[in-house]
């Protein structure tokens, strides 16, 4: 065959099969994926493109309780005005990102929960980059906030979240020291919005300074606990001659495992004293408690200490808990005290990895001197994934 007829034959194959250009093998573009992220524990990945590493997660809750069968009046069990129950369906939201600098690990932690017939809110949003902490976050002065999977009624100790800046000096071998200033308005106590006995509060004109120390080992941890606050009386009550106050609190808790009896099992014990702080007590009743007294040119500061603890104890699937808590309150200006105790148990089991069922039964028992003696008996029923 000659060289035309070679030409001839190509140009048919070529119509036949229909190749171009488009047809012959392209290099393919590269791809991030994502990786696995394995510095800062279990579930971080990689942000494509960064060294970041995030981890996210969530919680949905479903519960139902019995509320106060204690008093049987308009306002308890039974009452025409009360609500027997209670239903709610609750999610949450979290994310860690963790990223390791030449100036120490620089972390954000956001926290959001959405409730049934409600809006979102953040529960947590903070900034941490070496012992900096800023934002909104879980206060320094708080340690020890119970043991019930539930609490169906409130016992009395400091767990609050804050606006706060706050710097963490570790020591090594777990002991660490924390300086912190921290919102005052979510630590006031009055009378609400008709102040009776006690005065209602001003503007915000300090911050809260709370410090800690603190030691986690293996054998458990324990903190001392500080706190500073301004009682400033607003404009009416100082016209009447009630000035500011300097309120403080200080607290000493112990959490100790128990491996004797299980990896997870572990006893608490925490005690408090405060005066003029009455939120630091986890005495934050407006109908009953206030920081400061309204004695005309005489302002006095209400005082108190309480006392609390906790046992868990972990049986393979089952979980089991009792906690509880004693309030006594010396309300300035008054020949009334305040006390209060309550207690909590729980049992809660967990039929697959992330899934929680469990019931819970808490009593109270409120004594206002010369006034009142109320009892509060609840019960409620949760079920709960975490992923």
């Amino acid at each position: 065959m000659n060289f035309k007829g070679l030409m001839l034959a190509a140009a048919a194959a070529t119509a036949a099969t229909g190749a171009s250009a488009a047809d012959l093998p392209v290099a393919p573009e590269p791809v991030d994926y994502v990786k696995v992220c394995d510095a800062y524990g279990a579930r971080f990945y990689y942000i494509p493109g960064t060294d970041t590493c995030l981890r996210v997660g969530g919680r949905i809750r479903a519960q139902y309780t019995l509320n106060n069968m204690g008093d049987n009046n308009s306002d308890g069990f039974g009452g025409r005005d009360a609500d027997n129950y209670s239903m709610i369906g609750r999610g949450y939201l979290y994310l860690d990102s963790r990223t390791s600098t030449e100036f120490g690990l620089l972390r954000t932690y956001a926290e959001f929960q959405g409730t049934s017939g409600g809006s979102v809110v953040a529960d947590k949003a903070f900034i941490q980059w070496g012992g900096l902490t800023a934002g909104y976050a879980t206060s320094f002065f708080d340690f020890f906030t119970g043991q019930s999977y539930i609490g169906p009624v409130t016992r009395n100790w400091s767990d609050q979240t804050t606006d706060l800046i706050a710097y963490t000096a570790a020591f090594g071998n777990g002991f660490s020291a924390t300086v912190s200033l921290e919102e005052g308005g979510y630590r006031e106590v009055d009378e609400g919005d008709t102040a009776v006995n006690g005065v209602l509060y001003g503007g915000q004109y300090l911050p809260d300074l709370v410090a800690n120390l603190r030691v986690d080992q293996g054998w458990g941890s324990a903190q001392l606990s500080a706190a500073l606050h301004d009682v400033r009386s607003n404009d009416a009550a100082h016209i009447a001659g009630i000035d500011s106050e300097l309120g403080w609190a200080v607290q000493g808790g112990v959490i100790i495992n128990l491996p004797m009896l299980s990896s997870s099992s572990n006893i608490a014990f925490q005690a408090a004293y405060a005066d003029g702080a009455l939120a630091y007590l986890g005495a934050a009743d407006d109908s009953i408690y206030y920081d400061l007294a309204a004695v005309a040119g005489n302002g006095k500061t209400s005082s108190g200490w309480n006392v609390g603890g906790g046992i868990y104890h972990q049986m393979g699937a089952i979980g089991v808990s009792l906690d509880g808590s004693y309030l006594d309150v010396d309300l300035a200006g008054t020949n009334n005290d305040v006390t209060r105790w309550a207690i909590d148990g729980s049992v809660k089991w967990a039929p697959v990895s992330g899934l929680d069922m469990g019931v819970a039964v808490g009593y109270a028992n409120t004594d206002i001197d010369n006034t009142s003696d109320v009892d509060e008996l609840l019960a409620a029923f949760r079920i709960q994934r975490t992923f």
